[in-house]
Formats: structure tokens, sequence, C-alpha cells
């Protein structure tokens, strides 16, 4: 597959996922808008490594939580680029709290972050594409937990809920513009979010067992997700997750 003369947006996009999800759309000729809010020696690494693979990249300076920052990510990528084709919400946290001892305040950043960015990302650069008037896919990274439960981490899964509602509503609502919208469900990952499952070796290990697939994923197997959807083998898939958990949501409840 090629994506060349296409222009891709990766929230969250100089860590996890969203480094991955980079790296993957620059290998298949996609120019790239690095959207990031910390470690920009990160972003400035990342956009040479895209360099070295032959595309063009920008790194810029976004919070997603705020519609306004997010206007300006896609007014920045359409000033470089001259338009946006792939519209990837990947920018997420989690608090690992229950709805017993959830705060006002983790509770408002989970959702901020998580759906509320997601979903003005969705519209604003809907809006974009319909001006352009050529369609476009716009890829929601949510997770297994937008439809199996998660005890202790209430709010993630409440965003992550969210977003699988809005895929399937502005899926509905967009086709008639040809903009398709998809989730990506990742299980567990080898990524920071889940660095402290990682460094606990009992954890690990009770974790691993419950994944029919025995490991947990690479960030780059969820990228290739990404990379399928964001192509031409994907023209028919719209309002629907595709789910990349090796097995796990038919073997256990979560850790």
């Amino acid at each position: 597959m090629s994506l060349k003369n296409k222009v891709a947006i990766i929230t969250g996009g100089n860590s996890g996922i969203g480094q991955a999800i980079v790296l993957e759309l620059a290998r298949q000729q996609a120019n790239v808008v690095i959207d990031y809010i910390c470690h920009p020696e990160a972003t400035e690494a990342l956009e040479r490594e895209v360099a070295q693979l032959g595309d063009q990249s920008i790194g810029v300076k976004a919070d997603v939580s705020k519609p306004g920052d997010l206007q300006m990510l896609v007014d920045q990528a359409v000033n470089r680029f001259g338009r946006i084709d792939i519209m990837v919400n990947n920018a997420g946290v989690e608090t690992r709290t229950s709805v017993l001892d959830t705060t006002e305040e983790q509770y408002e950043r989970v959702m901020a972050i998580n759906l509320k960015s997601a979903f003005f990302g969705t519209q604003i650069a809907a809006q974009q594409m319909i001006k352009q008037g050529d369609g476009g896919r716009i890829i929601n990274i949510s997770s297994v937990h937008e439809d199996w439960p998660m005890p202790g981490n209430t709010p993630y899964c409440l965003s992550k809920g969210g977003m699988r509602m809005l895929t399937r509503t502005a899926g509905v609502e967009l086709a008639a513009h040809n903009i398709l919208v998809v989730g990506v469900g990742p299980g567990a990952v080898a990524t920071p979010i889940n660095v402290s499952t990682m460094q606990d070796a009992a954890k690990l290990a009770l974790l691993n067992k419950a994944i029919p697939l025995q490991r947990l994923a690479r960030p780059d197997e969820i990228a290739r997700v990404v990379g399928f959807l964001a192509g031409d083998g994907a023209s028919y898939l719209t309002a629907t997750t595709i789910f990349a958990d090796g097995g796990i949501m038919h073997n256990s409840v979560g850790l």
C-alpha cells in the first residue's frame, strides 16, 4: 500500500503507539504532522526518522483538550502541506482509579484528553475534509475497554466507551462526505501507559497468562492496523472498531 501525497495528523504522536503510527504512515509515504505536548526533543528525533524515510513532517505543540489548539493543529497541517487526508485521534491518559476514589480533577482530565479531544478532532478534521471535497479517514485509537470493563480504571473506560459511540455515530453522519471513521481497539501494549504493569513481574506474568497470544502487543503491531485503515484496502470500513488484542477480550477479565 502507498499513502503517497497523503497528509496525516497524529495526536500524541511523539511516544508510544502514536510514535509507531507516525513511522508506519511515513513508511507508506505519507507526510505527517506530529502533535505533542511535552518532550520536544523526542518530536525532533522523530522528525529526523521520518526524513530518513524520504517523507516530510512537522511537529506542532498543541493541547488537544482545547478545541482552539486542535483547530491550530489542522491549520498548521494545511498551511504546510495544503490539505489533510488522515486524522488519527490517539492522545490518551489514564488514572487507574475506581468509581469510588476518582476525583473531579482526575475525571475531567481523562475525559478532556481522551474523549473531548477525539470529538473535536473529528469535527475539525471533518470540516476541513469537506472543504477539500474528496473525503478522508478519521481513525480513533480506542481500547478493548470501550467494550470491556476494567475495574479500578473507571474514567478511562468511560472515555473509551464514549469513543466507541463517537466512531459509530460520526461514521454514519460523515459517510455522505466519503469520510470514513473507524476505531482501533488495542489490548495490552508495551507502551509507557502500561509501564507500572511491565515493571511488576507478578502482574506482568498474570497479564501474559490472560492473553491467548501470551504477550503484550508491540506498538508497531497496532500501527500497522492504522496503516491498513488509512489505505485503499479499508475503503468499505466505517462506523466500527477493529480490535487488536491478542484475543484477551475472549479469555479473561482485565488487569
